[in-house]
């Protein structure tokens, strides 16, 4: 149940920021950015989160394994924009700027994601049944 709270929030986060960054900005279809947030959050999470967010470095490492995930998360963000937008957006130029600017946007939050996944669903599950946090 964590992590389907987890990738909720992650979605509404990346949708938030893609929303106002792609079609508040750039002037992409709505629509558009909400397959784009669909796709972005399941690969990030799969990716980012659960793969190297949580294998990279000892567990007390956190700020280590926050920055190479972020870092992570930002190049991931910035690629999967960038060629979705491309199949999505009528004018191309200005793929670049959206994707790099959204891209970043979502690597601040995704600064914060990670603490709160550490807490909130990586030590819970550390924790035996009896004692897990229902938060």
């Amino acid at each position: 149940m964590n992590h389907v709270k987890a990738l909720v929030i992650k979605f509404v986060m990346i949708a938030a920021v893609l929303g106002i960054i792609l079609a508040g900005i750039f002037d992409f279809a709505f629509n558009d950015t909400l397959v784009i947030s669909l796709v972005l959050t399941l690969l990030a999470y799969v990716v980012g989160d659960l793969g190297i967010f949580q294998n990279t470095g000892a567990r007390t490492e956190q700020d280590k394994r926050n920055i190479i995930a972020t870092l992570s998360d930002v190049l991931l963000a910035a690629i999967v924009i960038y060629f979705m937008g491309l199949s999505f957006a009528e004018n191309s130029e200005s793929i670049v700027a959206a994707a790099v600017v959204s891209a970043v946007v979502i690597g601040l939050g995704e600064w914060f994601f990670h603490k709160y996944i550490d807490k909130q669903v990586f030590e819970a599950a550390d924790l035996p049944r009896n004692t897990q946090r229902d938060y």
